[in-house]
């Protein structure tokens, strides 16, 4: 075996890589980058030779990693955290620096809090450029694992080595049209209702819907849309009811 050029490594490459590697294609490493599918072929390519391994093998119509890969994927992330804080100088001048933020939310979340987020941060630093991304069902992986650098989550994500803060404290309420309807005032009427509520692509329930059964309320779930965007225009025109976040 070649003896392995170092000095040829370089960052763009290995986080190309971890993203291959994560997202089981390069289709899907492309687009959560935001680069080309081009661009990750040829760093992966610049990394086979380097390192005198094929990295991802053919399997079906999709990729594999191979065993030296997967054996790549804490090191490179070391590596990369490495070279991301040797970057950072040991003053931040907000008024010159170029940000690039990568935040997960859903989007009762991304809708509430980052608009005016961005408009802050545009105000104070030189440029920004924030990529908000689906938190699906959030853990503190997605931070260990640095795809993404802001984390917003209703739970906080267990781990000592996570930063927390609080953001909002908010309460569920029940939502309906008054046009068509009162609100339920007894759990009967509340139980007798059809209902409106959020499922996640991945199938996973509000934790307050999860609370609810728990306690054993049972409802009739009439529609469940996969984000609380789709909501309103179900709501809208009927009697039904739909249990959300107040803001």
């Amino acid at each position: 075996m070649s003896k392995i050029d170092h000095l040829a490594l370089d960052g763009h490459a290995l986080r190309l890589f971890l993203a291959v590697l994560e997202e089981g294609s390069v289709t899907g490493a492309a687009t959560r980058l935001g680069v080309t599918q081009s661009a990750v072929s040829h760093n992966i390519r610049k990394l086979r030779r380097v390192l005198n391994d094929p990295l991802f093998v053919k399997s079906g119509r999709g990729i594999v990693a191979t065993a030296h890969a997967l054996s790549l994927r804490e090191p490179a992330r070391a590596l990369l955290d490495a070279m991301k804080g040797f970057a950072q100088g040991a003053d931040f001048d907000p008024a010159g620096a170029n940000l690039s933020l990568v935040i997960a939310a859903n989007d009762f979340q991304r809708d509430l809090l980052l608009p005016t987020l961005f408009r802050r941060l545009d105000q104070a630093v030189r440029q920004i450029t924030l990529r908000v991304i689906p938190s699906d069902l959030p853990t503190p992986d997605m931070l260990r694992e640095g795809r993404c650098d802001l984390l917003i989550s209703p739970f906080p994500p267990g781990g000592g080595d996570i930063v927390q803060k609080r953001l909002l404290v908010d309460r569920y309420v029940a939502l309906y049209d008054p046009r068509r309807r009162g609100p339920a005032r007894t759990r009967k009427e509340y139980e007798s209702a059809r209902h409106v509520t959020v499922v996640y692509p991945d199938n996973e329930r509000l934790g307050f819907d999860k609370r609810l059964s728990e306690c054993g309320i049972r409802r009739d779930i009439a529609v469940s849309v996969p984000s609380f965007a789709g909501v309103p225009a179900f709501l809208r025109d009927t009697d039904m009811l739909a249990t959300l976040p107040r803001l």
